[in-house]
């Protein structure tokens, strides 16, 4: 009778033991990231280093790092804009070697890069193909989740009045301004300030440069900026599809 018992208790601590356990997997925590912008630091710039992206008298560049978990994850420069109260654009900054196939020792520069999406609740970083951006002439004006800027066509032959939105296959506006003149001693500088936005009527300006303003009124739409939801995304995309009627 005892050891029948004692038999029974062994199988009842079993069992819950194995649902505690099974309750701890169907349960899992997320790490929390940590997702900031360090302090502001310079660097020696030039117009030969970044000839696109300098300014006129400019001969330092500021710069601070995107780091993520206390590990620097990119360097970028400028002002960064809040999309959501979890996602912001920052312009990223880039350390070239441009030291030429004679040179002895390391010759490297600092170039300012393409706008990166960063999630402070995963830690992602996604580097944004903004249509028809040019580093060396657009100038993002960002609201909500639209980036307006001036935009050279793949040809390279002309300029064009570009409001992009994130996530958004086609941008919602791209209309031609004008002939783009590829030669940085003849073309003005800059060929577009950054343009200027207004809430309502959400309308758009440009200021390219010896033309007169452009202004468009945009349609406003939801935005189409997914945020994940800091699942292992190899784990979701490794899933096979639903079938139809399951």
């Amino acid at each position: 009778m005892l050891a029948g018992r004692q038999f029974g208790l062994f199988w009842g601590a079993l069992g819950l033991s194995f649902l505690v356990s099974l309750h701890g997997n169907a349960a899992p925590t997320h790490k929390a990231h940590i997702v900031v912008l360090g302090a502001v630091k310079r660097v020696p710039y030039s117009k030969a280093g970044d000839p696109a992206g300098a300014g006129p008298s400019e001969d330092a560049l500021k710069i601070r790092p995107l780091l993520v978990d206390g590990a620097v994850k990119e360097w970028t420069t400028g002002d960064a804009h809040d999309v959501t109260d979890r996602s912001f654009v920052v312009r990223r900054v880039l350390r070239l070697n441009d030291a030429l196939p004679g040179d002895k020792q390391g010759h490297w520069v600092w170039q300012r890069g393409p706008w990166l999406l960063v999630d402070r609740t995963t830690g992602h970083v996604t580097a944004l193909k903004l249509p028809d951006y040019d580093p060396g002439v657009s100038q993002v004006s960002w609201f909500r989740d639209y980036g307006a800027y001036c935009g050279v066509a793949a040809s390279g032959k002309n300029l064009y009045a570009v409001v992009a939105q994130l996530a958004a296959r086609k941008p919602v506006l791209a209309k031609k301004v004008e002939a783009f003149d590829a030669d940085p001693k003849t073309r003005p500088d800059p060929i577009c300030v950054a343009p200027d936005w207004q809430r309502e009527p959400l309308r758009v300006t440009f200021h390219p440069t010896g033309k007169g303003d452009l202004s468009f009124d945009i349609v406003p739409g939801s935005a189409v900026l997914v945020e994940d939801s800091g699942d292992d995304p190899e784990a979701e995309l490794s899933s096979p599809p639903a079938k139809p009627g399951n």
